[in-house]
């Protein structure tokens, strides 16, 4: 590891001292082998003084081998503010991380990307979208950035990696761990095909305080950002409210105003969220992204059944009544629906149409 990278990494380890006070010692002193260089009773004029103390000791260069160790694998690197592979849409946010731990391609940091996160808990519905929204994007040249949660991200990670313009995932733990872990495939085929980023150290474990500071990476590596599912109290909001702040644009899929999971897409699209009914309406806004691809959904030979079942969840009871089909009659065309991949079952004996 060469001297300039091992300053940014062991400036970004001082306890206490954060991003805000990152920034004003690189402001104040330039790069961090300046501020390492200056005197105590001057850095005391910028950050507190056991903070100060603490760099004018330097570092321990035995701290930093397990960084050293792995980026000797070629697929991960280390890159800082001052380095040109990193992202310059991030530069204009307000809040910039220092550096970026990356696995996997690099020069994706650098496309142009769209952000699609969502629900955690994700109707069958909901997941289609995510995944068909992203493919979409990336066929036409974008890169889906998304959080690697449950639901809608790990959806959209699927469709961004179908296509050219693959997908990141932006994670609040260190890279050398994986979180959740029902998502180790996933995160594995990002590394592959894709990229993975953190600004948080190797060895970083899931802090709840992590992943909204997460979030504004998701938004801002993005020229847009859209939210397929979520509820009113969902973290998707706070990563739209970001995007908001850092001037991208948001865009919103609407659904059944019975559902809780689309109560927060709709409360974006009362508040000036762009409502997005296929993937032709986010590459239109966002311009310059020219394509043919269009988010299909006509089935061929459609059963007459998915007409009476609608696009809301629905029990038996009101699907016979719409239909005039007797229980048995319809729990076998259900099920033929069900193993089509037209139709999928609900908690509570409900039934949804997923195309």
């Amino acid at each position: 590891m060469d001297a300039e990278l091992a300053s940014w990494l062991a400036l970004n380890q001082i306890p206490g001292l954060g991003n805000e006070g990152l920034r004003r010692l690189l402001q104040a002193f330039g790069t961090p082998a300046q501020v390492f260089a200056t005197p105590l009773h001057t850095l005391q004029q910028t950050v507190q003084p056991a903070i100060a103390a603490t760099i004018t000791q330097g570092w321990d260069e035995a701290t930093l081998a397990p960084i050293a160790s792995w980026l000797a694998d070629p697929h991960n690197h280390i890159v800082t503010l001052a380095d040109p592979d990193y992202p310059q849409v991030l530069l204009n946010i307000s809040d910039p991380p220092l550096l970026l731990y990356v696995k996997g391609r690099l020069e994706l940091l650098n496309h142009p990307a769209l952000a699609i996160v969502g629900s955690r808990n994700a109707t069958p519905q909901g997941l289609s979208n995510a995944e068909a929204f992203a493919q979409a994007a990336s066929a036409a040249g974008l890169c889906i950035v998304s959080g690697m949660a449950h639901g809608i991200d790990a959806a959209a990670h699927r469709g961004g990696l179908r296509e050219n313009g693959s997908s990141i995932g932006i994670v609040g733990t260190g890279l050398d761990k994986v979180y959740p872990a029902a998502n180790r495939q996933l995160a594995h085929q990002l590394a592959q095909e894709g990229a993975l980023v953190s600004e948080f150290s190797l060895g970083t474990p899931p802090l709840a305080a992590n992943f909204p500071r997460r979030n504004r990476i998701i938004s801002g590596l993005s020229l847009g950002c859209l939210v397929v599912e979520a509820s009113l109290q969902s973290g998707s909001l706070i990563t739209a409210r970001m995007a908001l702040e850092q001037g991208r644009d948001v865009f919103a899929i609407p659904g059944s105003i019975h559902a809780p999971q689309t109560k927060g897409c709709h409360h974006l699209i009362k508040q000036g969220a762009k409502l997005a009914e296929c993937a032709q309406d986010i590459l239109e806004e966002l311009g310059h992204f020219s394509t043919n691809t269009t988010l299909q959904s006509s089935v061929p030979k459609e059963h007459p059944l998915l007409t009476h079942l609608g696009f809301d969840p629905v029990d038996m009871d009101c699907l016979s009544q719409r239909s005039g089909l007797t229980i048995g009659e319809l729990s076998a065309i259900l099920l033929q629906l069900e193993l089509d991949g037209d139709v999928t079952t609900l908690p509570g004996g409900l039934y949804q149409r997923i195309n």
